[in-house]
């Protein structure tokens, strides 16, 4: 890997991580992730976000600051945006290679310096409006950002080429290999790393939406002519494209969403899938677009990336024990987690020796302000009569998607 250079002051530097470790512990990263850190060249050098140490992320940034000819113990500034540890995991080690290097966050990124990681000097807090002249023109700017998605996390601009270092927000999934501008991609491969965008923000930020409003909001004023995010591409060609993308993923927490229905199911023995292929058939026949998820077998990640999206939901599973199939109670606890507020709403299944499910199920979705049809579910194998009746409850939830 080699340092891009975004200007002849500004350069990136990245990490892509390419393992098998779930994201935050959590989430899967079949197609890799990239830790972004930027250096910014003045009188002075400032380093932007840090990397922890995963899958020789230090060795390749460092590798990329010699290729440029910086050495570590050259750097006079460590902007911290986000204290999250994949963003300041190999701060220590960094901090004994360059001790005296003035490490930069807000007041409660300060705190989080102290308490992760026993570091209590050349600390500075600072607060939105703050700045740091590196000399020669090149004056980085500080904008408090909180709860995107963490509330310490803040934002830098450098306002003389109008590059906005943004860390989690505008950020996504996805391995950038030697391409990291937007300009790089084009048509299905561009495509693949926005399809990454919504999946990372479903799984990252959506519960803090809000706050994402109110950041998008707070630097409407600004020039932005490159947003330059600590995962994913760094967009140079439309930077408004990729703000507006974020724009438009906020307001799906409260809607509107997009006019399609995201169908989570899973079955024990076939009763249940029968019914729902009932429902499926009905959902086309009006000609709305969906999308279907078996649970446990799909991670919940990629269901979260549909369903964060959709306006209406199928919810599809038996009772099991006198309660909900236990897989699905943990994606609802999810989607209550995420905020999956004012979704149109279906929920079906069968059950064995007795019901159940219903009642907890019911229970579970109170929170997200569901419109919800009534509920079907059937003894065993679904009848002639029960399958017609799920085949009109799936046309109604699509004509009620098509009407918002």
């Amino acid at each position: 890997m080699k340092a891009h250079p975004i200007n002849d002051r500004i350069f990136a530097l990245h990490a892509d991580i390419e393992s098998d470790e779930l994201f935050e512990g959590i989430w899967p990263i079949p197609n890799g992730v990239s830790l972004n850190s930027y250096l910014v060249k003045g009188g002075k050098l400032a380093l932007i976000d840090l990397v922890r140490d995963w899958v020789d992320a230090p060795l390749a940034l460092e590798e990329e600051l010699e290729g440029i000819g910086v050495r570590l113990e050259d750097i006079d500034y460590l902007v911290l945006n986000h204290l999250e540890p994949d963003h300041s995991g190999w701060l220590e080690e960094f901090r004994e290679r360059n001790p005296a290097v003035q490490i930069i966050a807000t007041a409660k990124g300060v705190e989080l310096v102290k308490s992760f990681y026993k570091i209590t000097e050349g600390l500075r807090a600072v607060k939105s409006g703050d700045s740091l002249d590196l000399g020669e023109g090149v004056v980085l700017r500080f904008e408090e950002a909180p709860n995107v998605h963490w509330p310490e996390t803040m934002v830098t601009f450098e306002a003389g080429s109008g590059v906005l270092f943004s860390c989690d927000a505008f950020g996504g999934y996805g391995a950038l290999g030697d391409r990291i501008f937007d300009d790089q991609f084009e048509g299905e491969e561009l495509g693949f790393f926005e399809g990454e965008v919504v999946r990372y923000y479903s799984n990252i930020v959506a519960s803090f939406s809000l706050f994402v409003k109110r950041a998008i909001a707070k630097l409407a004023s600004l020039d932005i002519k490159v947003v330059a995010p600590s995962h994913g591409l760094v967009w140079r060609r439309d930077p408004k494209a990729i703000i507006d993308l974020y724009q438009r993923l906020a307001t799906y927490m409260e809607g509107p969403q997009e006019k399609e229905i995201s169908i989570v199911w899973g079955s024990m023995y076939g009763n249940t899938k029968r019914g729902l292929d009932a429902v499926i058939a009905g959902i086309e026949a009006e000609g709305l677009p969906y999308t279907i998820h078996r649970i446990p077998d799909e991670d919940v990640s990629f269901v979260l990336a549909d369903v964060y999206k959709s306006a209406g939901v199928v919810i599809a599973m038996p009772t099991y024990e006198y309660k909900m199939f236990p897989p699905m109670a943990n994606v609802l606890n999810l989607f209550e987690r995420k905020h999956i507020w004012n979704r149109q709403a279906l929920r079906i299944g069968s059950w064995g020796w007795v019901g159940g499910a219903r009642k907890e199920y019911e229970e579970l979705v109170a929170p997200l302000k569901w419109e919800s049809l009534e509920s079907l579910e059937w003894a065993g194998a679904p009848d002639a009569d029960t399958l017609d009746e799920l085949y009109e409850r799936g046309r109604e939830l699509a004509r009620r998607v098509k009407a918002i």
